[in-house]
């Protein structure tokens, strides 16, 4: 069953922000979204949630060629368990996720409990463990799990961390820190933000532009980080999240080094919720199993033309999926500058690791997650444990730049009953300096969420590049000089409850 069909509770409290209108009716029209995943949905969202006024002149088109929603948040079911497939994490301070998750009565998944062990694989030997205690006696396996336990473990884990890493983890954190205080302005009133033509003077506004001039490596060594640090941990960090290595672009990079932070999480049951649950709230004719094949700007609306054969009228029309992959014919053609993306190959396994492969005796010695160094000859990024289900048998999630091959996966398990293989075009490869693609694509109304990605690709960069068009869209067409936003800080309950995350 398509899961966007399933029912969602609509016990919504429905907050009515304020706005600067003229006194002309609005004009009637439809708005054309081509992308139901993060970035297609929060543009229609916010669309009804700065104007319900428009509401019964406004149509607003939604296309996704798939036949679910989502985009690039999916799960897969392996032994009767759900996990995340694609995007999957979440960070305490993405206020327009919070927002969501509290405004579709969503529930915040909790942090699995118990210590979570790191090592560090060179391809030969772990250059880097942290202790993990357990045991197969369930009396002792219970105490172990004692909170006052498990803080201890972490305390030591800490200390190793600092005799390996020393004060370079501090000055790591505070390079992260102002990264995020200054992504955090992109929450503040509208009446004192400013709507955004160009990705430019967006991140110029925040003060983050200068972080995709450089790389993420040269501006860990101006901030004074080790290269020890950098060439194993910051490195893992980049692999893992962005399957790149450091000489990524240094925005992309500070926003990598956040998602390792704690207090991360995610939504009970999948990520993709966020997008059926506004979606379904957003007053949308929602078209799956429709790919559009070109758009057509014929003056004073655009006809987009459909692979079912299909053709739409739109005053206004967003793309809000990458460009790079798919073609959509456009007439005239635009220009944007070539970009290439950067896929990630995700592969879920049922069964256990081989120790011997990792140069050890006994499965039970294996960290959580094996990171891996930069090293073209390593055939993965990482391996982690997603859920342990007895001493014989675990779920794992696979990171790697190329297909697993069946050959390669029985080297590397002892045990194989189930494979899910999933390949991502994932995200940008990030090269600095980076060009941008303009968020207006011909200079009418033909826009582009996904030029925000050169700067960093999450389910939240999506989310704030979605209200900047849908505020570009109400002050360009709609003629709105300004459109206030309800308060985006989290109430206390949310706040009460992402801490604990």
């Amino acid at each position: 069953m398509n899961p966007l069909l399933l029912p969602l509770l609509l016990t919504f409290l429905i907050f009515s922000p304020s706005h600067q209108h003229s006194d002309a009716a609005p004009p009637s029209s439809t708005v054309c979204i081509i992308g139901a995943g993060i970035g297609g949905s929060s543009v229609a969202h916010f669309i009804r949630k700065y104007s319900p006024e428009l509401t019964p002149t406004t149509k607003i088109q939604l296309f996704e060629r798939n036949s679910i929603v989502g985009g690039r948040t999916a799960t897969v079911t392996i032994a009767g368990e759900t996990f995340e497939a694609g995007a999957s994490i979440l960070h305490p301070k993405n206020l327009h996720a919070v927002n969501y998750t509290k405004l579709l009565n969503l529930k915040a998944k909790e942090p699995s409990s118990g210590s979570f062990s790191l090592g560090i694989w060179d391809g030969d030997k772990f250059v880097f463990k942290t202790v993990e205690i357990s045991t197969n006696l369930p009396l002792i396996e219970k105490l172990l799990k004692l909170p006052f336990v498990e803080n201890l473990v972490s305390l030591v884990n800490s200390g190793l961390m600092f005799v390996r890493y020393g004060f370079s983890l501090f000055k790591m954190q505070n390079f992260v820190q102002i990264a995020v205080d200054r992504f955090s302005k992109y929450y503040e009133e509208t009446d004192s933000r400013p709507v955004f033509e160009t990705v430019d003077e967006m991140l110029k506004w925040a003060g983050l532009f200068n972080l995709t001039t450089r790389s993420l490596q040269d501006e860990l060594v101006d901030v004074g980080l080790s290269p020890l640090l950098i060439n194993e941990l910051v490195t893992v960090i980049t692999r893992i999240n962005y399957g790149q290595s450091v000489y990524m672009s240094g925005l992309g990079g500070a926003v990598s080094l956040a998602g390792s932070g704690g207090g991360l999480w995610a939504i009970e049951g999948g990520n993709w919720q966020m997008a059926a649950g506004l979606i379904n709230r957003s007053d949308v004719a929602l078209h799956l199993n429709e790919e559009i094949k070109s758009v057509a700007n014929l003056g004073d609306y655009y006809e987009l033309n459909s692979t079912k054969g299909n053709s739409y009228i739109c005053e206004v029309a967003v793309v809000a999926t990458p460009l790079d992959e798919i073609n959509i014919e456009f007439i005239p053609p635009i220009s944007i500058p070539e970009r290439k993306l950067q896929h990630t190959h995700a592969t879920f396994v049922r069964g256990l690791l081989n120790p011997i492969y990792f140069g050890l005796k006994a499965a039970a010695k294996l960290p959580d997650l094996v990171a891996t160094l930069e090293d073209p000859k390593l055939p993965f990024t990482s391996i982690s444990v997603l859920k342990k289900h007895n001493e014989e048998e675990s779920t794992y999630k696979i990171f790697s730049r190329q297909p697993m091959t069946d050959t390669l996966l029985d080297s590397i398990f002892s045990v194989r009953k189930e494979t899910i293989r999933i390949n991502w075009a994932a995200y940008p490869q990030y090269h600095a300096p980076e060009i941008f693609a303009p968020f207006i694509l011909d200079g009418r109304h033909l826009y582009y969420v996904n030029a925000f990605e050169n700067a960093a690709s999450t389910m939240e960069t999506s989310a704030v590049a979605a209200e900047n068009i849908a505020r570009l869209i109400l002050s360009r067409y709609f003629g709105k000089v300004s459109v206030r936003s309800s308060n985006l800080k989290a109430s206390s309950q949310a706040e009460d409850v992402h801490l604990d995350l």
